[in-house]
């Protein structure tokens, strides 16, 4: 099964800023995917790393490379 959250927008430096969960259609900005994270709401799929200081959702590694947040 693919991942249930895909990047709606990003910045010129490709930071992910806006998401939005396909199956429901609720999108949602950066600190609420980040919350809903760290909450166990997508912790089948995506973890936070903290990069540069900042913290990043990032897909769970998987044997696919076509379903990565991006």
């Amino acid at each position: 099964m693919g991942k249930t959250v895909r990047v709606t927008k990003e910045t010129d430096t490709g930071r992910n800023t806006s998401f939005q969960d396909i199956k429901t259609g609720n999108n949602m900005n950066l600190s609420q995917f980040i919350q809903k994270i760290e909450n166990g709401k997508y912790q089948d799929d995506y973890h936070i790393r903290v990069i540069n200081g900042v913290k990043t959702p990032c897909s769970n590694p998987d044997k696919s490379e076509n379903n990565n947040l991006g």
